[in-house]
């Protein structure tokens, strides 16, 4: 958090003497210094990308600029839990218990929300929860494949699978000020 670039340069050389205390040093590859006035650029820490954003709010009201340090899951968690999510959901799977292939997804599902409802991640907890029903959806319709009835898929909605126990990951946000 420095306003000049002189600044910022002495308070890296300052964190590098420091770690060199410890016997540690910082990555090469992984520091950098990054722009964060006026929204412009953002950075991946610990599976979080921060960045900051214009109030619209504020914007709207009283025609101020002010901006705010957003986090939310960078688009490597959002691999990662996609790809956990589809391990757990093989094309093999259709013949499986539906209850046992929720039974497998939640604690999954359960932990990645946990970890990243403490910020701004309304909208990557949706596509993750669209992303499940697809997949979940997907399997139903291959289990039935040509034996499926008319309409039979239009009663697998999201509803229905949250009925069976399907964790929900929307609405479990926790706002910074809150938690």
């Amino acid at each position: 958090m420095c306003d000049t670039k002189a600044a910022c340069e002495r308070a890296e050389q300052r964190v590098r003497e420091i770690l060199a205390r410890l016997g540690l040093e910082l990555h090469p590859d992984k520091t950098r210094q990054v722009d964060l006035s006026w929204g412009r650029e953002g950075f991946d820490f610990l599976g979080c990308h921060l960045h900051k954003r214009l109030s619209g709010r504020i914007w709207e009201q009283q025609r101020k600029r002010l901006y705010f340090l957003q986090r939310w899951p960078s688009r490597r968690a959002m691999q990662r839990v996609r790809t956990r999510v589809k391990a757990l959901t093989p094309r093999g799977a259709c013949h499986r218990p539906l209850r046992d292939t929720l039974a497998r997804l939640n604690p999954v599902l359960r932990g990645w929300g946990g970890y990243f409802r403490t910020g701004n991640a309304a909208i990557t907890f949706g596509q993750v929860d669209d992303y499940v029903w697809r997949r979940l959806r997907r399997l139903l319709l291959q289990r039935h494949g040509r034996n499926l009835r008319r309409d039979q898929a239009t009663q697998w909605t999201r509803e229905y699978f949250h009925a069976l126990g399907l964790y929900r990951l929307r609405g479990t946000i926790q706002y910074p000020e809150a938690a």
